[in-house]
């Protein structure tokens, strides 16, 4: 019976000074009012290149499919035809490339990490600051091109890079 008055003491100045800290945060809650945004009513702006979702520049795919293959949830969805494309120079052999006919991502399976937008070499897709895109059923959450192209124009501008990089600034295509 006396061992059990010993176990529980260590733990009580633990306890004292997690309640300590609940108290100080409850009266500064009180005191100067809260950080809460009462979200439908009140809307706060986004940081800048805030990942909200992913955007697609349609004339920039050539649905090479490495978006696809490296999405670790498989949310991303595309289909292609191969096309001849009329020669560079006169007497040229015909190229072949590739057409862009079903580009989806289901944002339902979607973990915003963003390995598609890093992977893409043509830079097709982007992330937008938008984030009010909630439907009344999970299914509407397949978006297809179409509607991922209309977030194209919420993409900003890349920043500027430090002072004496060699590297070249991004641009958004309009």
């Amino acid at each position: 019976m006396s061992a059990l008055p010993k176990l529980a003491l260590p733990k009580v100045p633990g306890l004292v000074k997690g309640l300590g800290v609940t108290l100080k945060t409850m009266v500064r809650t009180l005191t100067k009012g809260s950080h809460t945004v009462q979200y439908p009513r009140v809307k706060e702006a986004p940081t800048p290149r805030a990942r909200g979702v992913i955007t697609l520049h349609e004339d920039n795919c050539t649905a090479c499919m490495l978006c696809a293959r490296e999405c670790p949830d498989w949310c991303i969805y595309i289909e292609g035809h191969k096309y001849k494309a009329p020669p560079r120079r006169p007497g040229g052999k015909p190229r072949q490339k590739n057409a862009l006919d079903r580009f989806d991502i289901d944002f339902a399976l979607c973990m915003y990490c963003g390995i598609c937008v890093d992977v893409c070499p043509f830079e097709a897709l982007f992330w937008s600051p938008e984030f009010e895109y909630s439907e009344p059923r999970i299914a509407d959450l397949l978006h297809d091109k179409s509607k991922l192209g209309q977030w194209m124009e919420t993409v900003p501008d890349f920043q500027d890079y430090e002072a004496g990089s060699e590297a070249k600034k991004l641009q958004v295509p309009r």
